[in-house]
C-alpha cells in the first residue's frame, strides 16, 4: 500500500485542480486525515464552521432540520465534494447539518489556518474563493432543479 502525503491527495481532489505544488503544501499543513463512522455528525446547523472538510471516500447526507417532520436531505455527496462554503463566508457557522452515510475519509482543514493562509497568499485565496463559488453555482443549480421536480407537477 503506497502512503500519500496531505499535498499529494490534495492536488489529486478535483477541488484543488491547478493548485500549483506550493500552494498545496500551504493548505496541505491546515490538515489532518479523519474518518467518521457511519451515522456520525461531521456538523450541525449553526456551530462554528472551523473546518473544511474535503471527501475523499463514502457518502454524506447533508440536512436541514424541519420541525415537526425532522431532517430532510437537501444532497449526498461523495468522493471529489468539499463541505462546505461556511467556513469562508462570516459569520463562519454551519447553516445544514452533514451526516455520514456510510463510512467517510476525509481531509478536514483547520479553517482558521486555512484563512489565514488565503490572506498571506491573496492569489492562493482568490484560486479557492473562485472555486468554492463554483461549487456553490453547481449546488444552487442543483436545488432548482430538486424543486422543480418537488413542485413543478402540481401546477394547473
Amino acid at each position: 500500500m503506497k502512503v500519500h502525503t496531505l499535498d499529494t491527495l490534495l492536488v489529486r481532489h478535483p477541488f484543488f485542480a491547478g493548485l500549483d505544488p506550493d500552494d498545496a503544501g500551504f493548505v496541505a499543513r491546515c490538515g489532518v486525515n479523519r474518518v467518521v463512522g457511519a451515522g456520525e455528525f461531521l456538523f450541525r446547523a449553526g456551530d462554528p464552521a472551523d473546518q473544511f472538510y474535503v471527501v475523499r471516500s463514502g457518502r454524506v447526507a447533508v440536512e436541514l432540520y424541519a420541525p415537526g417532520r425532522g431532517p430532510l436531505i437537501l444532497d449526498t455527496v461523495g468522493e471529489g465534494a468539499v463541505l462546505d462554503a461556511a467556513w469562508l463566508i462570516p459569520p463562519f457557522r454551519w447553516q445544514f447539518d452533514a451526516r455520514a452515510v456510510t463510512i467517510v475519509r476525509l481531509v478536514a482543514l483547520d479553517a482558521s489556518c486555512l484563512r489565514a493562509r488565503c490572506e498571506e497568499h491573496p492569489a492562493l485565496g482568490y484560486r479557492l474563493m473562485q472555486h468554492t463559488a463554483m461549487i456553490m453555482q453547481e449546488r444552487l443549480e442543483a436545488a432548482r432543479v430538486r424543486l422543480l421536480d418537488l413542485y413543478g407537477a402540481h401546477r394547473a
